[in-house]
């Protein structure tokens, strides 16, 4: 699957922290089910047998809805299941060996915090960059925080795709209108909600007035 832009609008992360008895797929279920345009699976913690196993569950929702699905730093496992692609962050596999390893087909994203990051992932072939922290963010507490200029100053220097990932709810998702972003990435303001359809619906119709 090659991206297509309009797929980043809403960009979601998963995080089986606030499921709250649901397994993760039900929840990715209800996310697409509300509007959520890309899933990304984030896993820090798992063997690679258990990795692969929810991986292969979550890929099992994503394909049922044509919904573009990334494995968050390990390009094993989206090899092995055959996921849309892999996000990688600086310090990750470089896009060359994702590639080598993905095809010339798949998905792959780059994390970047300034300019020169930005700049530098598109020349290598990167699909897409993910730009944060933009604001403070619980999930990722050593995450450095990239001012609204520098994301600006990001959409203007490449010619890909920008998600802007960071501290991102629907109280402050306009904040970041006029940058250009192709989308929003988002982790709590999904997950950690009672009714993750309803919030994802809600997020959904603000990132519209949003993105270019």
């Amino acid at each position: 699957m090659k991206l297509d832009n309009k797929s980043l609008l809403l960009y979601a992360i998963t995080d089986r922290t606030w499921l709250n008895g649901k397994t993760l797929p039900e929840a990715v279920e209800e996310a697409i089910l509300g509007g959520v345009t890309f899933i990304q699976l984030r896993e820090k913690n798992l063997s690679y047998g258990e990795f692969l196993k929810i991986a292969g569950e979550v890929k099992a929702v994503t394909d049922k809805y044509n919904v573009p699905f990334v494995i968050n730093d390990n390009v094993d496992i989206a090899a092995a299941i055959d996921a849309d692609g892999a996000h990688i962050g600086q310090s990750d596999e470089g896009i060359k060996t994702a590639r080598e390893k993905l095809g010339s087909d798949k998905i792959i994203g780059l994390s970047a915090g300034t300019v020169e990051e930005a700049v530098k992932a598109e020349q290598s072939g990167a699909d897409y960059i993910g730009v944060g922290a933009i604001f403070s963010t619980s999930t990722k507490l050593d995450a450095d925080t990239v001012s609204l200029e520098t994301l600006r100053e990001i959409c203007r220097a490449v010619n890909i795709p920008v998600v802007a990932i960071g501290g991102i709810s629907k109280d402050n998702v306009l904040e970041l209108t006029g940058t250009c972003i192709a989308g929003i990435s988002v982790v709590s303001a999904i997950f950690a909600q009672d009714d993750i359809k309803d919030a994802a619906s809600e997020l959904l119709e603000l990132t519209k007035r949003i993105a270019e």
